[in-house]
This record gives structure tokens, C-alpha cells and sequence, in this order.
């Protein structure tokens, strides 16, 4: 098995990927968006972060947060936002063998990517991933017509244009 390392860094500012187990033709996460939306709010609640960025596309998302300091725990953070989402889902999914054995559901992969941001270019970098991906799928032609993320409030707040990656130019190498 890999030796996976994470970078555990108190306070620090992270950017994520989080995946579906079954990625091919599901669209769990924006069809029950809601649901995963409670359950952020509940582990924000008890577990406080700051959210920079969040994108939830069909099978997967991505996001930028920032830890509180002297808080390392993003791992916890994970884990109680998979099971509140997974607890208010009916049990429909297959499960393997193993994940029977585990009393695991069959909704998420087990790993996710994390990344420690390192500096202000990295963190917009990040950000502009983020917020890039619905176009980058082919799901919108313009990001403002994608609901599910956090672009419309970055809009409002003047970090983005509200036709950034409007279809008409090449952002971030997207666009043929």
C-alpha cells in the first residue's frame, strides 16, 4: 500500500477533491445537494472552517477551506461530512464485500486529494480551478448559469466578473 503523506498544517489553507466511489454517469451530489449542503453546515457548525471556494459537480467536488488555528483535523472534518451526507441517503448503492465487512456505505471513495496552499498565487490558482470546472465538464458555457458553488457570492463580492469563463475566451488553457 502507498505511503500516503498529508500536510498537516494548523490554520492552514487547503484545497481539496473529494470523488464518488461510482463517478461514470452519477449525479448523486447535485441531484441531493441539499442534503449535502446540511450536512456541511452541520460539521461547520461543530467543527469550524472558512469556506474560499466550493464547487459540487455531478460525482465529485472541489474546494478551498481554511482551518481554524492551531487546528490541523481536516481528516475529521471529511469524515463527518461523508457520514452525515451518506445517513441521509436511502441504501440503495452496491456495496463490495468489504465494504459490508466494514459496515462502510458505497457512496464515496475513501481517499480524497488535499493540498496545503502555499502562497497567495497558489491559493488563486486554486480558486480559479475551483470555480472553472463546471465549464471545464462541459456542464455550463458560462459559469453563471452553474448553481452549485460558491462563484455567484465571489461575484457579488467583486473577486470575479460575472462573465469570467464565459465561453468566449481561453481561460486557463480550457477552450479549444
Amino acid at each position: 500500500m502507498p505511503d500516503y503523506r498529508r500536510a498537516w498544517h494548523p490554520g492552514g489553507t487547503y484545497f481539496f477533491t473529494v470523488n464518488l466511489l461510482q463517478r461514470q454517469g452519477n449525479d448523486l451530489l447535485t441531484r441531493h445537494v441539499d442534503l449535502l449542503r446540511e450536512a456541511v453546515v452541520s460539521v461547520r457548525h461543530r467543527h469550524p472552517f472558512i469556506i474560499h471556494g466550493w464547487v459540487v459537480l455531478p460525482e465529485h467536488m472541489h474546494c478551498v477551506i481554511e482551518l481554524p488555528p492551531n487546528d490541523a483535523d481536516f481528516a475529521t472534518r471529511w469524515r463527518l461530512i461523508k457520514i452525515a451526507f451518506s445517513k441521509a441517503l436511502p441504501k440503495t448503492e452496491r456495496r463490495s464485500r468489504v465494504r459490508v465487512a466494514r459496515n462502510e456505505r458505497g457512496i464515496w471513495q475513501r481517499r480524497y486529494w488535499e493540498h496545503l496552499i502555499r502562497d497567495e498565487a497558489d491559493f488563486r490558482a486554486h480558486m480559479d480551478y475551483v470555480h472553472i470546472n463546471p465549464f471545464k465538464y462541459g456542464l455550463v458555457t458560462r459559469l453563471a448559469d452553474w448553481p452549485h458553488s460558491t462563484f455567484h457570492r465571489l461575484v457579488e463580492q467583486g473577486i470575479y466578473p460575472a462573465d469570467w469563463a464565459g465561453g468566449d475566451e481561453d481561460v486557463l488553457g480550457y477552450k479549444d
